[in-house]
């Protein structure tokens, strides 16, 4: 078995949550690029939790799921609290805030060490017929035609820095349509980025659009989506360590069906940072045009005492 395909199989046992009671579930965590919890991870295992509880047939607002089956999300929100542990369990406890006719409602705080870490509010929806329309997917390389994650590393980066990076995100095949944050430090740019995410192997068996393939974006959502942030400021980031930061707030929105497992464009900018706070915001795209998701993050961006 190649590395790429362990580290997905790691990937997928990381959101097989253990059930210890109806609504209460524990999951395992694993390192990151910086001493804690990576917020990505946080997030899908809190909706995995959440989709545990849910009826079938809830699925993306904007279209049927091919197959049916098991529950999706349309929307989540949520709040990072506390930095957590990556050598201890997290336990998560959701509540079943509202079961309607349309629409289900669940919160889940997941907890460690006694405190909580995390909060997200997810709402799933059944089916129904609606107006559609998006806005045009913007022009981007194809990815056949870009270096992998590992290829586009500068040659002169740390080897323990280079190890983490290609550690981190092994599970997922990701390629920068132009230079990642780490590659140009010092060189301020326009607040934007495209990538290019899969992940590393088939998941077979699964529909598009399932609610494994909408925890799967929401696990890559959170890794390169404050880039731009760093873009603007010619800054290199966690692993290069001339910024310290985290995620405070996260959303997403699902539109449409889609799977992780095939190409998605991540095309991402930051508008605004300030207060030692950066947000960003993008759109997930199908490769053949279809708007999948949209997502918002606000994050902790701080330059070090030393800096």
């Amino acid at each position: 078995m190649s590395t790429e395909h362990a580290a997905l199989d790691a990937l997928l046992d990381l959101l097989e949550l253990e059930r210890i009671e109806e609504d209460i579930f524990r999951g395992a965590s694993r390192p990151a690029l910086v001493p804690r919890v990576f917020g990505g991870q946080v997030a899908a295992q809190a909706l995995v939790a959440a989709g545990r509880t849910v009826p079938d047939g809830r699925s993306p607002g904007s279209g049927p799921r091919p197959g049916g089956g098991g529950p999706t999300a349309h929307s989540l929100h949520a709040y990072f609290l506390r930095p957590g542990d990556p050598g201890a369990p997290i336990v998560y406890t959701v509540d079943r805030i509202r079961d309607g006719r349309s629409f289900t409602t669940r919160r889940v705080v997941a907890v460690q060490h006694g405190q909580p870490i995390f909060h997200l509010s997810a709402s799933f929806q059944a089916y129904e017929e609606g107006l559609e329309h998006q806005v045009r997917m913007p022009a981007a390389p194809d990815p056949e035609t870009l270096p992998t994650a590992a290829e586009a590393l500068p040659r002169d980066l740390p080897p323990d820095v280079a190890a983490r990076l290609v550690e981190a995100r092994a599970a997922v095949d990701l390629r920068y349509a132009e230079a990642p944050p780490w590659a140009t430090v010092g060189r301020p740019r326009e607040p934007r980025s495209q990538v290019w995410f899969r992940t590393a192997g088939k998941l077979d068996g699964q529909d598009a659009g399932s609610l494994l393939h909408v925890c799967l974006a929401t696990y890559v959502s959170d890794m390169t989506l404050l880039d731009s942030v760093l873009l603007a400021h010619g800054r290199g980031g966690w692993a290069v360590g001339d910024v310290v930061g985290a995620s405070l707030d996260h959303a997403m929105w699902f539109h449409r069906p889609f799977r992780a497992d095939e190409w998605l464009l991540y095309d991402q900018e930051s508008p605004t940072s300030g207060g030692g706070r950066g947000l960003g915001q993008a759109r997930i795209w199908t490769r053949d045009g279809r708007l999948a998701v949209t997502v918002i993050q606000e994050g902790v961006v701080r330059v070090p005492r030393d800096g």
